[in-house]
């Protein structure tokens, strides 16, 4: 089994043998909850690409002190995959979030569809933006990742066209697409967006808004996926024809 992950603050430049605290909220989790003891092995990150790897020598049930054995770095890898995803009733929107954190997404966007029954608004927008952000962390903890994804505020369909602008390439999950992602070209590297719509399907006037922006229309599928399992479907072909 490979070393458990916690997130915290590190030191600026971090050596072996220095010792460093977990401690808050992370800490207590790892020390009562997970019930880590001395003598293990755990790997501490930044979420940013930046970890250690070393034993426990102390354990309260405020946290942990852990001696390092080894610093890990996670650079940045060619591809920046980007998941607009919509929100989603029944948490079908966090269940694929949590997954392609794990497949290694590097950002997440939160899309407020037309269709989409959830509505976030106000303080609901805030609250759902900080639920997302609390999903990607503990996928990328449970996942073993140094880099934790990035989770946008939430945004209308305007600017979504922005971010697919911006994008180096950029694709729209949708059945009645006439081409393949396969064929599509999904480049090697840069920013590369996936857009997952809601159950009810994206709206003919968004479709247009998105592709006039720059995104094609692709097929991942002959059947017509769950907003749950969309994402992670696109993500790993995209993965896949990028030479991941």
């Amino acid at each position: 089994m490979t070393d458990p992950v916690f997130l915290t603050e590190l030191p600026t430049t971090p050596a072996v043998g220095d010792v460093v605290p977990l401690a808050g909220e992370e800490g207590h989790h790892a020390a009562v909850v997970r019930r880590i003891r001395a003598g293990e092995v755990v790997v501490l990150s930044d979420g940013a690409g930046r970890g250690v790897r070393g034993e426990v020598v102390e354990v309260s049930k405020k946290g942990l002190a852990v001696r390092v054995d080894e610093v890990l770095d996670a650079p940045e890898p060619p591809v920046r995959w980007i998941l607009a995803q919509a929100l989603a009733k029944g948490g079908h929107d966090e269940q694929a979030i949590d997954m392609v954190t794990q497949a290694g997404v590097a950002e997440v966007v939160p899309w407020q569809s037309a269709r989409a029954i959830v509505r976030w608004s106000g303080d609901k927008a805030a609250k759902g933006a900080e639920k997302w952000r609390r999903t990607v962390r503990e996928a990328a903890k449970q996942s073993r990742r140094l880099r934790v994804p990035d989770v946008h505020d939430v945004v209308g369909t305007a600017e979504l066209a922005l971010l697919v602008a911006e994008a180096d390439a950029a694709y729209v999950l949708h059945e009645s697409a006439e081409v393949w992602l396969a064929d599509a070209g999904v480049p090697d590297h840069g920013s590369v967006l996936l857009v997952v719509g809601p159950e009810g399907g994206i709206a003919p006037d968004e479709l247009d808004t998105l592709v006039a922006a720059g995104a094609t229309a692709v097929l991942v599928s002959d059947g017509v996926l769950r907003a749950s399992s969309a994402g992670i479907v696109g993500l790993a072909q995209a993965q896949a024809l990028a030479g991941r």
